[in-house]
């Protein structure tokens, strides 16, 4: 089994997704399905993927977890409810009582656009993080690098909740610069409660000139702090076309990470973490 941990579909006749915004993110206005990523995944062999949330509205995850349950590819979602919200346990408990509930593994909120860098250290959030870890579910950290000391700090504050560090914490590649973000996801990665993804690199690069030598230092950061049993490959689909294709991305992924630690890095760290 290979599995491809991260990966989004939307329609916009459903609703808008109004991050695709301005001219570079212009190829992305258009819709994404299942159906449309299915041939290219199994073209490279995945044969299970987690479906990542996109947009902060209830209505999504329900849908996603339809699609879960209707399609054999998505093996999990990682699902967007309010963390502050009073009655966030019920809340969770309800998405699972829905079709396809038993496919929520984990839960995601758009940190990377709070304006308070220390957004994951508030009380509420702090109560929502307690909530999502009593259920059993994982957390899934979309953060910037300025805001990793605060992820590092809310990992510590809930050691029996896995924090699973979406896009490498997104490094500064179009610019060669490793720190101060290698130094922070380093920290983070020092607890044991916390996982990273092989993924979102091609975009964080130049997106018309990257080569796998570009991501090396990035790919080789994170491999020596998580280690391969703690690392998992993800496409960031359909995001990741801006730069490449389906097949690009993984080929790149492949070559980044040694023989023996594919089957970690393409299987069995995702397997574990989202109980696939």
């Amino acid at each position: 089994m290979t599995v491809d941990a991260h990966h989004h579909v939307w329609d916009l006749s459903v609703r808008d997704q109004d991050w695709i915004a301005g001219p570079e993110l212009h190829p992305l206005r258009r819709n994404f399905t299942v159906e449309d990523l299915e041939p290219e995944a199994r073209a490279a062999g995945v044969t299970r993927t987690v479906l990542v949330q996109t947009v902060t509205v209830p209505e999504e995850t329900p849908e996603f977890l339809a699609l879960a349950d209707a399609h054999d590819l998505i093996a999990a979602v990682v699902g967007w409810t309010d963390l502050t919200r009073p009655d966030i346990a019920d809340e969770l408990a309800r998405l699972r009582e829905l079709p396809g509930g038993s496919y929520l593994k984990g839960i995601r909120h758009q940190v990377q656009g709070e304006p308070d860098p220390e957004w994951l250290l508030r009380p509420d959030v702090h109560r929502g993080l307690a909530a999502i870890a009593d259920a059993g579910l994982v957390y899934d950290l979309i953060v910037q690098p300025h805001q990793l000391p605060a992820a590092v700090k809310a990992a510590e504050s809930h050691p029996g909740l896995t924090f699973v560090l979406d896009h490498l914490g997104k490094p500064p590649i179009a610019s060669g610069a490793l720190d101060p973000w290698a130094t922070a996801v380093r920290t983070l990665a020092a607890l044991p409660n916390t996982v990273c993804k092989l993924s979102g690199m091609v975009t964080e690069a130049d997106p018309a000139s990257w080569t796998v030598d570009d991501l090396r230092p990035y790919a080789d950061t994170v491999l020596d702090a998580f280690g391969p049993e703690r690392l998992m490959f993800g496409s960031d689909w359909p995001v990741c076309t801006l730069a490449g294709t389906y097949a690009e991305v993984f080929d790149a992924a492949a070559r980044l990470v040694t023989p023996a630690d594919r089957t970690h890095v393409f299987e069995t760290t995702a397997t574990r973490v989202y109980g696939l």
